[in-house]
């Protein structure tokens, strides 16, 4: 496993009679983006929580650079990266404060982690680090929420639908970041609903439905996997995952209308 950041064997996790994921398995190497994609309640959000550590799988195993997340939680932890789609932050905290807590929480040497903080609130235009978080949009707290995770730079990120309330241009400013860092070996697990991203960001590619694995591979490999020689991972997303009536949808919603 000297050369898989992120590993998950037979990963599974049950509410009750429910099955939200079931017996998953990929590795994901150094220098990958990988994109995780799959419909609403696919179990995407829930299988992030597993591999991030703050839910316990019902059964399998994780490994993150090695390390197996059973007996070492704590320290993959302290090495990864994560920013969820819905940033929870104590809002009675200024932005300032709260990267100065984060600062503490890993033991970073703040002279040198300032310069990061400056150089990446002048990239995201975060100039509101004085402001009490209450205050923030949405698309404040996610930008507060990467300049806290980037300016580690950790080799092993989780992002649950980063640009989400982002403006164009921060977006794009993530997304050459990103490919900057796995072209330094970093490795980023990316789930998001915006198929184009995916399309253009992605090394490899996971889609998950009704809490299975169902594809997986490179653009062209998923696209080898088409009956209906889809070449659009939008196309291709739709067929595998049993959703290419969409056209008829609309069409029938049309023919409904008075």
């Amino acid at each position: 496993m000297d050369n898989v950041f992120i590993e998950a064997i037979d990963l599974t996790k049950k509410f009750g009679d429910y099955t939200a994921v079931d017996h998953i398995n990929f590795k994901i190497k150094p220098g990958e983006i990988y994109g995780f994609l799959g419909p609403n309640g696919a179990g995407k959000t829930t299988t992030i929580r597993m591999l991030t550590g703050t839910l316990t799988p019902t059964k399998g195993d994780i490994f993150i650079q090695g390390l197996s997340m059973e007996d070492n939680e704590l320290e993959i932890k302290r090495r990864i990266g994560v920013v969820l789609d819905e940033p929870k932050i104590y809002e009675g905290l200024r932005g300032n404060e709260f990267l100065d807590f984060i600062i503490g929480v890993y033991q970073l040497e703040k002279e040198n982690v300032l310069p990061k903080i400056q150089e990446l609130s002048l990239a995201f235009n975060v100039d509101y680090l004085d402001d009490y978080i209450g205050d923030y949009s949405h698309g404040m707290r996610q930008k507060l929420m990467l300049v806290s995770v980037l300016m580690r730079q950790p080799k092993v990120m989780f992002l649950d639908e980063p640009t989400v309330g982002l403006d164009a241009r921060a977006a794009r400013i993530l997304k050459e970041l990103l490919h900057k860092y796995a072209e330094e070996g970093s490795t980023i697990f990316l789930t998001t609903h915006v198929l184009e991203i995916a399309e253009k960001m992605c090394n490899r590619i996971g889609i998950i439905d009704k809490g299975q694995l169902i594809a997986e591979g490179t653009l062209e490999e998923l696209r080898n996997l088409s009956h209906e020689g889809h070449t659009s991972l939008e196309d291709l997303f739709l067929e595998l995952t049993g959703n290419e009536d969409v056209s008829d949808i609309v069409e029938a919603l049309q023919n409904e209308r008075p």
